[in-house]
């Protein structure tokens, strides 16, 4: 299928959610999707079901929500489908996890309980800090593969799916880089039959669900889908791919604050960030090699935003430093602290201090509704390959490999909506107010006539 503005299929049936990984995010995630769909609580958080798309000039006074103006499917058309390292169902994750009161829970207890977990794909190699025995154990990574893809195909027969969306809601897993395992689909697909040591089991999900063309997002900062291989493959089944690392709490806050600083030309001598956390991403973070794969992500955004080559001035000698503490007595609720050396006019010294006391999962499972529905629309629309306008929601953007991924927040949002109004056959907005005044003319000129 080829993109046509204007012309999206209509979604039609069910539409599967496949979550590798059923802990604090994914299970609030379903559990806030049920009790909206039964008028207990508001989708907050989400563009999808709240924010509005202004179309045309600003006199025209078209503003219409997004779940109006874009053929998205319905929360009522989700089925739940998961893996996981431990049985438990969805009801009894969400208890554990505590993002959630028991007596909001047991509202729903009917449809959490009905989302019981495949055995996920696994190997502690690549997650030390974990320990799981609800498990896949074929012989090779190719069997995993083939394993993840029959829970799919029976999945989608017995709740009668046509179309699915994969969004990984696992751990991080240990920093990888790209190597020759990756570089085609061949040498992958070769790897995966002998068990190669750098095909981690996000990158198993993520080869399972693109050669199945089912839209795959990737919600950690694992190498995953991020590799030529399944670029290609994407490619060449027209199947979206989105990623990498939600972004929600102290990554979301420096989108936020640096493009401000970088706008007014105010200069940055350090950015110390440290954050607390106890949920399971805490315990996992706490093994050195995860937190390799997270502080790389974290670390990238500044200097994208600030483009200290460009600048040096201001930013060529910014100290920045990332810490993340586990500490289980907060368990969901993350805080974040950062304390940020500026300077300004003569050079002189200011500080901004930011203590951000967060959900984390609360703010993840919006992303992951808007995730699902966005996806599920690109392939409807014809798209495929990396889905550069979802940027908005990661902490680092995929994009095509000769570009830099763009991390301004304000940018990002702008590129999402501007490619929502061009599948829909609209102008985009560029805000540039050059012709704003012309319009209002030709507005008054109407009503004087």
């Amino acid at each position: 299928m080829s993109f046509q503005p204007g012309q999206i299929e209509r979604p039609q049936g069910p539409l599967g959610v496949l979550l590798p990984g059923l802990g604090a995010v994914a299970s609030t995630f379903i559990a806030g999707v049920e009790l909206i769909k039964r008028g207990r609580a508001q989708p907050y958080g989400s563009l999808t079901q709240l924010q509005g798309d202004r179309l045309g000039k600003r006199p025209e006074n078209r503003n219409p929500l997004i779940k109006d103006f874009v053929p998205l499917a319905e929360l009522s058309d989700l089925v739940y489908g998961a893996w996981d390292i431990f049985p438990d169902n969805a009801y009894e994750v969400a208890l554990k996890a505590g993002v959630l009161g028991p007596e909001v829970l047991k509202e729903v207890e009917g449809p959490l309980s009905e989302v019981k977990p495949w055995p996920a794909v696994f190997d502690q190699t690549y997650v030390r800090n974990l320990q799981g025995s609800h498990v896949k154990n074929p012989t090779h990574k190719m069997d995993m593969a083939e394993m993840i893809m029959r829970d799919i195909e029976d999945f989608k027969r017995r709740h009668r799916i046509s179309r699915c969306v994969m969004v990984w809601c696992g751990s991080t897993e240990a920093h990888l880089k790209a190597t020759a395992t990756h570089k085609s689909l061949e040498a992958l697909e070769k790897g995966l039959k002998e068990n190669a040591p750098d095909i981690p089991p996000s990158m198993i999900y993520a080869y399972a669900a693109i050669r199945l063309g089912i839209p795959y997002a990737n919600g950690a900062p694992n190498l995953s889908a991020d590799i030529p291989a399944l670029m290609s493959l994407a490619e060449e089944l027209d199947c979206p791919v989105a990623g990498k690392d939600f972004k929600t709490g102290q990554t979301l806050m420096k989108t936020i604050v640096a493009p401000g600083l970088k706008a007014r030309m105010l200069g940055l001598s350090g950015w110390f960030s440290t954050n607390i956390l106890g949920n399971r991403d805490g315990e996992v973070l706490a093994d050195p090699e995860s937190f390799r794969t997270k502080e790389v992500s974290k670390m990238s955004v500044l200097d994208a935003i600030f483009q200290p080559e460009l600048y040096p001035e201001l930013y060529g000698k910014c100290y920045h430093k990332v810490r993340i503490e586990y500490y289980p007595p907060r368990g969901d609720a993350k805080e974040g602290w950062d304390s940020i050396d500026i300077f300004g006019w003569l050079g002189l010294p200011m500080q901004i201090k930011i203590n951000f006391l967060c959900r984390d999962s609360i703010l993840a499972a919006p992303i992951v509704l808007d995730l699902v529905l966005f996806l599920d629309l690109a392939k409807r629309a014809g798209l495929k390959g990396i889905q550069e306008w979802l940027s908005f929601y990661w902490k680092s953007p995929m994009c095509s490999p000769e570009l830099s991924p763009e991390h301004d927040l304000f940018i990002q949002h702008m590129k999402l909506k501007n490619t929502l109004r061009i599948l829909m056959g609209e102008e985009v907005i560029d805000h540039s107010g050059l012709d704003y005044y012309e319009a209002l003319r030709e507005v008054a000129g109407i009503y004087r006539a």
